[in-house]
């Protein structure tokens, strides 16, 4: 899969479906109109999932937290969804162990009849049963959590994954199916009929400057906290549909916890829930939920967040994280459907589901959901747009559709991750023995992945491959810097970039990557006021 610019598309194609917003609800809707034989065009103004969608808690759940809520629908629908992509994407989508410490008796009798409704409403589709395990049994799985106090514990399952590379492999079997993906292609203007139809769009190669025109059936609006903006583009007065929240998480060494299974924290100072989660050997905490009025594709988290998800995680980890411990902080905005009914400041109150809805002839929005629905959102959002534009399709196929690299993994090794593309990145290490070596010590990465991924996965910038493709900006930002020079070297190579062009891109990537690192409260607070 490689990137093509838009001097490489022949402009007078009509497209039966233009797609705006390269995250999960984009990618997957391009991979579902690319499956039924449409002509399937995707934009994305960044890289793929630059934005939410590489920034999630890195679960494939139902949600035990709407559950609580009294949402069973949302939670039933999510949770077939959630078996779906265990089986369609095996190497990626795990089952992970996680457990609720109880310190009353009452707070095990609570979660134990909850998690068992949760397991029933997965039917087929069950990951496991819910058990309560002992104090004993539960310092055994988990030692790191507090003692003092402890009654017990509460098992339940949930899926874990790795958010980025599963839109990558998504973006891969779309183009598999026949649909164009145009990373790096910002909308700059949706075109319209004298009779004010949108017909397509205008948009810029951001890394060339080239401006070019495509026409489309309809055109879809997935941008996430973004739709507001396509919104005015084809109406200046249209009324915001989107209430961002933004969701901070932290990254620390994972001895903290020292299991193999998550924590689940289900109720904070402010009655929300917490995940430690374990992810590529290191330990994930959060998220927050601070309702915002402003959107950008990196946000930064907020000292109070930081704060907030330090003291929870201390309450119940035997070794109180502090600021100095943090390896990696990254902020992510959920594009949560607003309610209609006024503002509001708690997310609490913010719907939780997605919006599907035609926006205007020829223009139809698809926001607020989360990732574990994505497929089901994207056959909602093709279905409407073939009734909406008279297209003739096949039936949707998505529900049994193996997304590229799925095979069943047999053993733990790093390079699992790329599924039944391993072999290829085993086959360039023999190919180059220089290729074979580790990018940093310490740390699995390999040159051969990056040569892997400038071919196939459409990678452009060194932030591209350390934060979306191997994750390491995610989980240790000082060793994404350490790592920068070696990877822009192979990427420049592969691109056939000069040496300005390696020099730009770490001057760019080690400005970002600042960002990342909170060492103290005060470095922290530099970080927001730098934005």
């Amino acid at each position: 899969m490689k990137r093509l610019n838009n001097q490489e598309i022949i402009s007078d194609t009509e497209w039966d479906m233009i797609i705006i917003g390269g995250g999960a609800t984009g990618l997957g809707t391009a991979l579902d109109a690319a499956s039924r034989g449409l002509k399937t065009l995707l934009v994305e103004q960044s890289d793929f999932a630059k934005g939410t969608s590489s920034r999630s808690t890195k679960l494939v759940h139902g949600g035990v937290r709407y559950l609580a809520q009294g949402d069973i629908a949302l939670v039933k629908h999510a949770l077939k969804e959630r078996g779906l992509l265990e089986q369609n994407a095996k190497h990626l989508v795990k089952k992970e162990e996680f457990l609720i410490p109880c310190y009353s008796w009452f707070s095990i009798s609570k979660y134990l009849i909850g998690l068992t409704l949760y397991d029933w409403l997965s039917g087929k589709y069950s990951f496991g049963k819910s058990k309560f395990f002992n104090k004993k049994e539960t310092l055994l799985k988990m030692p790191g959590i507090k003692a003092k106090g402890l009654k017990g514990s509460i098992r339940y399952y949930d899926g874990k994954f790795d958010d980025a590379r599963l839109a990558i492999n998504i973006a891969q079997t779309a183009v598999e199916y026949g649909a164009t993906l145009l990373n790096y292609t910002k909308v700059i203007a949706l075109n319209k009929s004298e009779n004010g139809q949108i017909t397509g769009i205008k948009a810029e190669d951001m890394l060339t400057g080239v401006i070019n025109e495509f026409k489309g059936k309809v055109v879809i609006n997935a941008t996430g906290v973004f739709v507001d903006d396509i919104l005015k583009m084809s109406n200046p007065r249209s009324k915001k549909l989107v209430r961002p929240s933004q969701g901070v998480h932290i990254v620390l060494e994972k001895s903290f916890l020292n299991s193999d299974s998550a924590l689940m924290i289900p109720k904070t100072s402010d009655g929300r829930v917490l995940f430690a989660v374990p992810w590529h050997e290191h330990l994930l905490v959060g998220t927050t939920d601070t309702p915002l009025d402003e959107h950008s594709l990196e946000p930064r988290a907020l000292t109070t967040e930081i704060d907030f998800i330090l003291k929870t995680a201390g309450m119940y980890l035997n070794r109180k994280p502090a600021y100095e411990d943090i390896l990696s902080v990254f902020s992510g905005l959920r594009p949560l459907a607003a309610p209609t009914n006024g503002e509001g400041n708690s997310t609490k109150e913010i719907s939780r589901d997605h919006k599907l809805m035609v926006s205007a002839k020829g223009l139809i929005t698809i926001t607020g959901g989360k990732w574990t629905t994505y497929r089901r959102m994207a056959e909602e959002t093709v279905d409407l747009a073939i009734a909406h534009a008279t297209l003739k399709a096949k039936a949707c196929v998505t529900t049994n559709l193996r997304i590229h690299g799925c095979v069943e993994q047999q053993g733990d090794e790093y390079l699992d991750i790329y599924g039944s593309d391993k072999i290829h990145i085993r086959q360039l290490m023999t190919e180059k023995p220089e290729w074979a070596e580790k990018i940093l010590p310490g740390f699995p990465y390999v040159a051969a992945e990056v040569i892997w991924i400038a071919r196939n996965e459409m990678a452009e910038t060194i932030e591209d491959v350390l934060s979306r493709r191997l994750r390491i900006l995610f989980i240790d930002a000082q060793a994404a810097k350490n790592m920068a020079p070696k990877v822009a070297s192979l990427l420049a190579k592969a691109l056939h970039a000069d040496q300005d062009w390696e020099n730009d891109q770490l001057e760019k990537f080690n400005k970002l990557a600042d960002g990342y690192i909170y060492k103290s409260k005060s470095e922290a607070q530099k970080v927001v006021l730098a934005q």
